[in-house]
């Protein structure tokens, strides 16, 4: 996997302003606006033929983006039909495999789903998993990071520790830290200065500075209930204290991507580039 130079800050997905709305576009327009990255939405299906990720390969590094991918929401690793947990699998190898034939950095996940079971026994499978994942890619060649994901509610596999966890004993797995899923997932905690410089001095202690050097972050406001997760929001129609969070992440000199997935992306990813060049520590 290549080092990441700087925190670059990107759009979950094409720009909403794009005039033409196509993968290529989009990465030129992610440039235009001023931004350096961009997720590629799989969400619903790797939807990139390998024809048009060698050309946005060209077009990212010509424009200097990194891309990243979110692979489809159709994950469970815990599933209880062995053909669900297979399926899934195959999902997460053809994402990386086509952001790796783009030039891409770090696909990202929701590992999978508790469904009432000890939580020792749900992470062995999904680790069980991973190790497949991450053989099969190791074999073809395939070097991007693979990241189960933070996630927004407590019925979801992805607390900190879990993913964590994974990513000290599988060579490829680093976690994404979606801080606004942290803020939901604790009901409205994970939102302050404190409370950040200790999630990330965890990940520095347990995973090393490679990790920090290395972070694939999400951010966006969001709206929760004692459930957990509702519905993303834009930043300022939220209770986050993003331009704190901004201030910790320039103090622990985190590099990476920081994915704006607000409903306005463009606009909320521009507002979080801003003011962290701003910011002075």
């Amino acid at each position: 996997m290549f080092k990441v130079d700087r925190l670059r800050f990107g759009t979950a997905g094409i720009p909403l302003s794009t005039p033409k709305r196509s993968t290529i576009d989009g990465i030129i327009h992610v440039r235009n606006l001023g931004l350096d990255a961009m997720e590629l939405e799989f969400v619903r299906g790797v939807n990139l033929s390998p024809e048009l990720a060698k050309k946005a390969k060209y077009v990212a590094r010509k424009h200097d983006v990194l891309l990243t991918a979110h692979a489809p929401y159709y994950i469970n690793l815990n599933a209880s039909e062995k053909a669900k947990v297979e399926a899934s699998k195959r999902r997460i190898i053809q994402s990386a495999e086509r952001l790796y034939q783009a030039g891409g950095w770090s696909v990202v996940f929701h590992a999978g789903y508790y469904l009432k079971q000890p939580k020792e026994s749900v992470y062995q499978r999904i680790l069980e998993a991973l190790k497949d994942v991450q053989r099969e890619l190791m074999d073809k060649g395939v070097k991007v990071w693979i990241r189960p994901e933070l996630t927004g509610k407590p019925t979801q596999f992805g607390e900190l520790r879990e993913i964590v966890k994974l990513s000290e004993e599988l060579e490829m797995v680093l976690p994404t830290i979606d801080f606004a899923h942290a803020h939901a997932r604790n009901r409205g905690g994970c939102n302050s200065a404190e409370e950040w410089r200790e999630m990330l001095a965890f990940i520095e202690d347990r995973l090393g500075r490679e990790a920090l050097d290395n972070m694939h972050i999400h951010v966006s406001g969001i709206e929760y209930t004692d459930k957990g997760e509702k519905r993303h929001l834009p930043l300022k129609k939220s209770d986050m204290n993003w331009e704190d969070l901004l201030r910790i992440l320039k103090e622990f000199r985190v590099k990476g991507v920081v994915i704006s997935e607000s409903p306005n992306i463009e606009e909320d990813a521009l507002l979080m580039k801003k003011k962290y060049e701003e910011i002075k520590v």
